[in-house]
């Protein structure tokens, strides 16, 4: 399918350049002022027209200056102020692509002059030949000053340091320059103003194999020589994220990875948001060993509350249970200890891990565990335990663990602000750490939970319709297009009445998080469940969160 310029970006061939260069009274644009501007407006290779004026600074022109360029003092004498052409320097320049040789001497002087005239500095995107030249041509040159480019290509207009000569002599350039970014796949506009910090990459010419790219959302993949796949990204713009790995991006993985790779093919999204939700199943598919965030799942586990014992317990497990209640999955086993810690400060289940009956007294268990024998802990070990006291402590842990957070993170508050007042500080940071632990562990699950219990959802974004079930991505499609299915099917779900593979938890929290920060822009087309959104019954959880941070 041939792409349109939407996907080309802005070409080349439709801006409009508006080339400047300046005459000032030295190089300072703190302290000198212009003495003239000259300005060529050009597209396609066509000029459409140009500007130049003297203008008078209010000053003595140096000496120097005066036999540089040419421009005295009389003649500058009855020029206009710098005040007066700044409107009609704006309104011919427009919202065009500026263009100038070394740029930040030009803009620089058109910028204190607004400033000092009390106008806005310049917003338009702004081209440097100088910079392009260096990545372009420096091998070429003995240096990259305007007048030696303009004897090594042999330039129409020759630069004669005065501002109208200077900016036709830097149009001639420009347009060999364009045509030397070419052979580097640079065709938009976009590309243009990356380019300079591109052409100085070791990899540099791999540029290649950006060249058919689209600038839409989506997913990319850098292939190694056997094909494996050495990296997964995501990308709002394909084509401009991807050139992005041979300029500015410096993470310590990168050059390695460039240096392996030999292909990169993409799939593109209607979205972002579908990009993201690709970006996972690719990752977790391949597992590229470029890749760190997204493969950690293997790392995840949960906090259970058995329910099969006669006397409940806390424990961590890597996959859920076929009984007790789950919290979960959590991002690591650290995490996990936190959030047991958390509980048992406020409610004291036993932590001894044997096996023990309803029945068990002190000679069933001749070895009380530490807790019990410190007395900090329910255990029925001790041989002293009351059944009720206990039974009150794991509905506490239930109903905290369901729909009633502030049962647990209440009484965490209460100690910690304790601790505060007290000066045991130490202790009351290390209460805040719990609280928050499980503030979090609670609002992710709230999260979760709601997001599935909406069963068959589908929503209207950005005239985007989106498919999910059991909070997982079934099909996004732009409106007015046909549904077509996704390239890569979600991971395998459970039942919503068990808990979330550990698999499927990194996709649902992407669903999760997308639909809470967009739901002022959602629109519900239908649902087989029960939708609650914006999320609901958080709020004490983000209280929690606020004052233990």
């Amino acid at each position: 399918m041939q792409r349109t310029f939407d996907d080309l970006g802005t070409p080349l061939c439709d801006v409009t350049f508006c080339v400047v260069d300046l005459e000032t009274t030295g190089g300072d644009c703190g302290s000198d002022l212009i003495t003239e501007i000259g300005v060529v407006k050009v597209r396609g290779g066509e000029t459409l027209g140009t500007f130049q004026t003297l203008v008078n600074p209010g000053r003595a022109i140096p000496a120097m200056i005066t036999v540089l360029t040419g421009i005295t003092e009389s003649m500058v004498h009855i020029a206009p102020r710098i005040e007066t052409v700044l409107p009609a320097f704006l309104e011919f320049c427009g919202d065009t692509v500026l263009v100038a040789h070394n740029a930040r001497f030009d803009i620089g002087f058109l910028n204190a002059s607004l400033t000092r005239s009390g106008r806005p500095r310049l917003h338009n995107t702004v081209v440097d030949t100088l910079a392009l030249a260096r990545r372009l041509v420096r091998d070429d040159v003995r240096d990259c000053r305007l007048d030696t480019l303009a004897r090594r290509f042999g330039l129409h207009h020759r630069p004669t340091h005065r501002a109208l000569d200077d900016a036709l002599a830097t149009t001639d350039l420009l347009h060999v320059l364009l045509e030397r970014a070419a052979s580097f796949g640079v065709m938009g506009l976009d590309d243009l103003v990356a380019l300079p910090k591109i052409g100085g990459h070791p990899q540099v010419a791999k540029l290649k194999l950006t060249n058919a790219l689209p600038r839409r959302s989506g997913v990319y993949m850098f292939h190694g020589a056997g094909g494996e796949v050495l990296y997964v990204g995501k990308a709002t713009n394909l084509r401009q994220r991807v050139r992005s790995y041979f300029g500015s991006d410096d993470r310590r993985k990168i050059g390695p990875m460039l240096r392996q790779a030999q292909r990169v093919s993409c799939i593109e999204t209607p979205d972002p948001f579908t990009a993201a939700i690709l970006e996972l199943r690719y990752i977790h598919q391949h597992s590229p060993r470029y890749n760190k965030q997204g493969t950690t799942s293997a790392k995840y586990c949960y906090v259970r509350l058995s329910t099969e014992e006669a006397w409940p317990r806390l424990s961590i497990v890597k996959d859920p249970k076929p009984t007790g209640i789950h919290l979960g999955p959590l991002p690591s086993r650290t995490m996990a200890t936190l959030v047991i810690e958390a509980i048992w400060s406020v409610a004291p289940l036993r932590r001894c891990s044997g096996r023990i009956a309803r029945n068990t007294g002190p000679d069933g268990w001749p070895t009380p565990c530490m807790v019990a024998q410190l007395g900090v802990a329910e255990c029925p070990c001790g041989g002293q335990v009351n059944v009720q006291r206990y039974s009150a402590a794991v509905d506490m842990v239930r109903r905290g663990l369901g729909d009633e957070p502030e049962v647990l993170l209440a009484p965490l508050h209460d100690r910690m602000m304790h601790l505060a007042g007290t000066q045991r500080f130490e202790e009351a940071a290390a209460t805040r750490d719990r609280a928050q632990a499980l503030a979090g562990a609670l609002k992710r699950q709230r999260m979760l939970d709601q997001l599935r219990a909406a069963g068959e959802l589908r929503l209207s974004v950005d005239n985007v319709t989106v498919l999910l079930s059991d909070g997982l991505l079934i099909d996004a499609h732009a409106d007015g297009t046909l549904a077509t299915g996704l390239p890569i099917g979600p991971p395998l779900g459970a039942a919503v009445d068990q808990p979330l593979p550990r698999e499927a938890a990194d996709e649902a929290l992407c669903v999760a998080r997308f639909l809470e920060a967009n739901s002022h822009r959602m629109r519900l087309v239908d649902c087989s469940g029960t939708w609650m959104q914006p999320i609901v019954r958080v709020a004490f959880v983000r209280d929690v969160e606020r004052r233990a941070g």
